[in-house]
C-alpha cells in the first residue's frame, strides 16, 4: 500500500558549485552526503549529475516522510548504489523512527539526469500483512 510519494529536482549548476566551491565545498559534500555517497559520486566522469542526482532523491525522501528539511537530517538519508542494481534507499536515524511512525517498510526510486537537472521520484510503501 502506497503511504507517500516525494519528488524533486536539482539544478546540476547549482550543486556543482556548491560541492566545488574553494573555501566550503567539502563541507558541503560533508554535511549532505554520507562518505559512501561521496565516494561514488566522485568516481564519476560526471560527478555534479549524480551528486544532483542524490540531492534531489534526499530532498523527495524528506518530503514523503512529511518532514521537509526539519526533523531529518540530509545524512540520515542514503542512496545506495550496487552494481547491477537499481539505486536503492537506506534510512538512518531520525527518519529510520519517522518511517516506521508512518508504518513504512519499503522505498521505491527513480533518478535521471541531464547535464542541467537531475530529478528523483520516490515512492514509500507500508506491505499489507497479508501479503507474502
Amino acid at each position: 500500500m502506497i503511504v507517500a510519494i516525494g519528488v524533486d529536482h536539482a539544478e546540476v549548476e547549482r550543486i556543482a558549485r556548491a560541492v566545488d566551491h574553494p573555501k566550503w565545498g567539502a563541507r558541503f559534500r560533508r554535511r549532505v552526503f554520507t562518505s559512501s555517497e561521496i565516494e561514488y559520486c566522485e568516481k564519476r566522469r560526471r560527478y555534479a549529475e549524480s551528486f544532483a542526482a542524490r540531492f534531489a532523491a534526499k530532498e523527495a525522501v524528506m518530503k514523503a516522510l512529511g518532514t521537509g528539511m526539519r526533523g531529518v537530517a540530509f545524512q540520515e538519508v542514503e542512496v545506495v548504489r550496487e552494481p547491477g542494481v537499481a539505486p536503492q534507499i537506506r534510512l538512518h536515524g531520525q527518519a529510520v523512527k519517522r518511517a516506521e511512525v508512518l508504518g513504512i517498510d519499503r522505498w521505491h526510486l527513480a533518478l535521471t539526469h541531464t547535464d542541467q537537472l537531475s530529478t528523483a521520484f520516490v515512492v514509500a510503501e507500508r506491505r499489507d500483512p497479508s501479503d507474502p
